[in-house]
């Protein structure tokens, strides 16, 4: 009984260690950027030692990785949660998805983190396998089973996705700066549409 409260303790204070970490390191990250971030003021912004920075990551590229993932899955997070308002068909859900997805992203940082300093410090493969670890590729899904119900004409799957994950992309960081929402809503609504 003793050793398995010690076990959970043991847990609970390396989940703890891990998310400090985490989060002190996003929120430099998300100020200053990547690069210009040291593991320093990392440790101590999470008032952690660097020993224990090391024992759970292997080096700032590890510990920026991690926070990476944990932005991907609260995106997809947001994702998963429209589909439970009842989609009326695939094309319906991919649109509840894709808001969802810029009303994620409008999260203070997320942008910087996961479509600037990510790809220039992980690189578009790492990205992408991310994306999948943590997302499951819900657009490449989604898309999959309009194709499959018949809503969508069908097209090369991974072209497809590749190219409509770079405009949600760029809808995500013109929202950043300021554009509506709704108006990039209306194009994807068009998009859809034409591919009927």
């Amino acid at each position: 009984m003793q050793q398995e409260k010690t076990r959970r303790t043991n847990k609970a204070r390396t989940e703890a260690t891990r998310g400090a970490l985490m989060a002190a390191a996003r929120s430099l990250f998300v100020e200053k950027g990547y690069a210009e971030t040291s593991t320093p003021e990392i440790v101590t912004k999470a008032g952690i030692t660097r020993g224990a920075l090391y024992h759970h990551f292997a080096d700032k590229a590890d510990l920026f990785r991690a926070v990476i993932q944990a932005e991907y899955q609260a995106v997809e997070s947001e994702i998963t949660k429209s589909a439970k308002r009842k989609p009326k068909g695939s094309i319906d859900a991919l649109l509840l998805g894709s808001r969802a997805y810029l009303n994620a992203m409008r999260e203070p940082g997320r942008v910087r983190l996961m479509l600037l300093d990510g790809p220039a410090v992980l690189g578009r493969l790492e990205l992408d396998s991310i994306d999948r670890e943590t997302s499951a590729d819900s657009l490449r899904l989604g898309l999959e089973a309009a194709m499959a119900a018949g809503e969508m004409k069908t097209l090369p799957l991974e072209p497809l996705t590749a190219q409509l994950s770079a405009m949600f992309e760029r809808a995500a960081l013109g929202v950043a700066e300021g554009d509506d929402p709704d108006d990039h809503m209306a194009v994807f609504k068009a998009i859809f549409a034409a591919l009927v």
